[in-house]
């Protein structure tokens, strides 16, 4: 029996290919507008129908969503599971937020180590920047918000996933941002009215790990994220225990 002859490969599935590539390694991210079609044919060097034939089969898939006169975007849901639904709850029960804590001291370790082994020069350059923004919320106690903290505070550790080159890694952190800047601002609200050698500590914590990780130091970079999560955890749970122990205090005093 002879086998079937090979079908020629159209150009648009070779596109489509190369723009999926793009978003799984986080190059093109959700919401982010594609160039125009001439941009696209230029630097694939194929037709503009080729590519505006890869456009419409991403469109059917849902990866691509296409807005009459405003040109294409990358679907703005993708990885959108954790949403305000989510965060709602969660900030609502602080067991759900311990638990949050365990999941990111298990992630951000692997993002740490495999980011220490991959970054390249613009990855180290985004993480510089993402470095020094957090220096400057920490060094400006009182001026800014909480909120404008702990999202400064996230950027920097999406930036470490950005720079592990691990494409389950990065969505998974993007898919859960605002979970995660969510938990960071708790968890300032946790801990910076403690004093500052909590904030000191904090911002310590972070330059090593930023340091680990430019400097190529793979476990070492694991386990400042570790311990830097082991640290949150325990602030956390010292400062719960002392409101704990300040409302028993003040029950005792009540009449009976």
């Amino acid at each position: 029996m002879k086998p079937a002859p090979l079908q020629p490969r159209r150009l648009s599935d070779g596109i489509v290919e190369r723009i999926e590539t793009l978003v799984l390694e986080g190059s093109l991210r959700p919401g982010e507008r594609l160039p125009a079609e001439r941009a696209l044919a230029e630097e694939f060097g194929v037709s503009r129908p080729s590519v505006r034939e890869a456009i419409q089969k991403l469109v059917a898939r849902g990866l691509l969503v296409s807005r009459h006169g405003g040109g294409t975007f990358v679907n703005s849901t993708l990885g959108a599971s954790f949403r305000d639904p989510m965060i709602e709850l969660l900030g609502r029960n602080p067991e759900a937020q311990r638990d949050l804590i365990e999941f990111r001291h298990t992630l951000e370790g692997a993002c740490a180590y495999y980011a220490a082994q991959r970054a390249t020069a613009p990855d180290r350059e985004r993480l510089k920047a993402a470095f020094e923004r957090v220096q400057d919320c920490y060094l400006q106690q009182g001026r800014i918000s909480r909120v404008e903290e702990g999202r400064a505070d996230a950027l920097f550790h999406l930036a470490i996933a950005e720079a592990s080159h691990n494409a389950v890694l990065l969505h998974t952190i993007r898919s859960l941002f605002e979970l995660l800047e969510h938990n960071v601002v708790t968890n300032i609200g946790g801990m910076l009215p403690l004093g500052s050698a909590v904030r000191d500590r904090l911002l310590a914590q972070h330059e090593a790990l930023y340091r680990a990780i430019v400097e190529g130091r793979a476990e070492d970079a694991r386990r400042l994220a570790s311990e830097h999560m082991d640290y949150v955890q325990e602030v956390l749970n010292d400062n719960r225990d002392e409101i704990e122990r300040i409302e028993r205090a003040q029950r005792r005093r009540e009449p009976v």
